[in-house]
């Protein structure tokens, strides 16, 4: 079963489809939107969840793209007691070497190299690189494009904005954000924006 079903409930379809080595029961989100999602049935909303688990369907995803909801929406999941299943595509290059969570989306053309850490409910994005030795927090998102050394440590929700790079050795604090394109040369703090070439910090989060 599949939560949520915007963009990102889309990819992971795609995806899901590619693997072919899961049946997809439908999916859930709120009252009055769509009644199918690239063709599979809306099964409720999140209320449903105890009567879905009952119908036999245990395993689900959580395809939200927003990383705090993400959170929220994995726990639901576990606290009603599926299974999470990653989806990692075919056309992604995973090291043996890597260790990942549960939750997991890794996206075509995405890398992820040796030793590195990939926590529950993470996003490796399409053309996306997470390098060795690094620890990739809970529930943070490697937009695509994004490029990310060796060494780093990336907080839990941190979103790491399309085409910006990390130097290695860096530490990002959880909750920031790294803008579009920024280079990240020095440690960002927690709950912060930052952009820019080098990236600054330009506010803080609410």
């Amino acid at each position: 079963m599949i939560l949520g079903a915007g963009g990102h409930a889309r990819v992971i379809v795609d995806v899901l489809e590619g693997i072919g080595e899961v049946d997809i029961a439908g999916f859930t989100s709120p009252e009055g939107t769509q009644e199918t999602l690239c063709g599979y049935p809306r099964l409720g909303t999140d209320d449903a969840l105890d009567e879905i688990l009952r119908s036999g369907v245990r395993l689900a995803f959580a395809a939200v793209g927003e990383n705090e909801r993400r959170k929220a929406c994995i726990h639901l999941l576990r606290a009603s007691g599926f299974g999470l299943i990653n989806v990692i595509s075919p056309h992604a290059v995973i090291s043996a070497r890597a260790v990942l969570g549960e939750g997991v989306a890794v996206l075509p053309g995405a890398i992820i190299n040796a030793a590195a850490q990939i926590s529950d409910g993470v996003i490796v994005n399409t053309n996306a690189s997470v390098d060795h030795d690094c620890v990739i927090g809970a529930c943070a998102h490697i937009a695509p494009g994004a490029v990310v050394a060796g060494c780093v440590r990336v907080g839990d929700w941190v979103l790491l904005g399309v085409g910006s790079r990390v130097i290695p050795g860096i530490s990002i604090g959880e909750g920031t954000t790294i803008g579009a394109g920024a280079v990240v040369v020095r440690d960002v703090p927690k709950h912060v924006v930052a952009m820019g070439v080098p990236a600054t910090v330009r506010r803080k989060h609410d």
